[in-house]
């Protein structure tokens, strides 16, 4: 997995350790600004997070957890890639103790069309 992410995120640093811990072999690049990469990796604004990555031919956006990650690329589905817009808290990366709020992953392709590929509650 390349990700993208700037150089002094800390919840993106907690993700990449999350991917490093479940079986991925990761690759970070640290940029000042995201947007370039978002443009070009078609990511939809409204489901932008704080870091992007690509594995193999699709996009994940935000703190997407590395089981669902697994699961897409078994069943390789036709989407351009998964997202979780936002920072919700209990998301790999965005653990602070207790607390968690749920979230969906969204499947998403380029014309911004999204589905549930996973609830988290």
């Amino acid at each position: 997995i390349v990700v993208y992410k700037t150089p002094t995120c800390g919840c993106c640093a907690a993700w990449v350790d999350h991917l490093r811990a479940n079986g991925f072999a990761v690759r970070v690049h640290d940029l000042r600004d995201l947007s370039g990469v978002r443009r070009e990796l078609k990511v939809p604004p409204r489901l932008a997070s704080c870091h992007t990555a690509k594995v193999g031919r699709y996009v994940i956006e935000g703190h997407v957890p590395a089981a669902d990650i697994k699961r897409l690329l078994d069943t390789r589905p036709r989407v351009d890639g998964l997202a979780v817009p936002g920072m919700p808290i209990g998301s790999p990366g965005m653990e602070q103790g207790a607390r968690r709020e749920p979230y969906d992953v969204l499947a998403f392709n380029a014309a911004g069309e999204t589905t549930v590929f996973a609830q988290h509650r």
